[in-house]
């Protein structure tokens, strides 16, 4: 790799919504500095397997009363 060039790799702390802790290396931030997410392999259903629930509003709806002849 060339000097200088490049963002600085350092380490950070990456905090799960359970409390878990891991250290990891990023350019992120500054040496040091936590990240909270708020989606992680422990709530997530991409990860869990649960069902996903779907809020519909009126908007899916009345998408589907609009369009419902074209999909033909």
């Amino acid at each position: 790799m060339k000097k200088g060039i490049h963002p600085d790799y350092h380490p950070i702390t990456v905090v799960l919504t359970n409390g878990e802790r891991i250290e990891t290396r990023s350019v992120y931030g500054r040496p040091g500095e936590e990240i909270n997410v708020y989606i992680d392999p422990t709530c997530h259903h991409a990860w869990t397997g649960e069902k996903q629930v779907i809020v519909d509003n009126g908007r899916v709806s009345k998408f589907n009363k609009k369009y419902k002849n074209f999909a033909s």
